[in-house]
């Protein structure tokens, strides 16, 4: 085994798009790595790794998760509602805003810098963010997330997701990441 040191991407990424020079809030780990014939790309940063987190404090500002608030979700081909731009959207989980991301006109972040509306969710690949905590959040260990994926799996895909079950995520977590219905 060798020792690879790494930094989650989404660090990275933040401090490109911002120009921050502070390194003070990556958190760099240490990963096993097999030796021998192992494409390093695999690994890590390279290969778009990041562990997300299974609780985050922002999660109150969600409206109630009510059937409502559920039909709100537009479709995931949503434009962005400033730029109209087609593709790379996210879905703003507080006031249900479609927004660019970060990689075109950046009108999420812009959003969230206005408002403080810090959690969405991209419909490109239906990750959800937090950018209050500059983090991914596991929408499938993060109870108050779940209806709002399953809804945006519903209309991306025409099905529901795979959810992993809760004693899986809480063996692997060690926490149970939520208990309330909201969204």
């Amino acid at each position: 085994m060798c020792r690879l040191l790494w930094i989650p991407s989404s660090s990275q990424g933040k401090e490109r798009e911002d120009g921050a020079d502070d390194n003070s809030h990556k958190e760099e780990k240490e990963v096993d790595v097999p030796e021998g014939d192992v494409d390093l790309d695999l690994y890590g940063a390279a290969a778009g790794w990041v562990e997300a987190r299974t609780s985050c404090p922002h999660l109150p500002a969600m409206p109630a998760a009510s059937a409502d608030e559920l039909a709100r979700v537009p479709a995931p081909d949503s434009q962005c509602s400033r730029c109209h731009h087609p593709s790379e959207n996210w879905f703003c989980l507080i006031c249900k805003d479609v927004l660019c991301s970060r990689f075109i006109n950046k009108h999420m972040l812009h959003h969230y810098q206005e408002s403080g509306h810090c959690l969405a969710l991209s419909f490109s690949d239906l990750s959800v963010w937090c950018f209050a905590c500059d983090s991914y959040l596991d929408a499938q260990a993060i109870l108050e997330l779940r209806p709002v994926y399953e809804v945006a799996h519903l209309l991306k895909f025409g099905e529901r997701p795979p959810f992993r079950s809760l004693e899986v995520l809480n063996l692997s977590s060690g926490q149970n990441g939520g208990s309330s219905s909201s969204f």
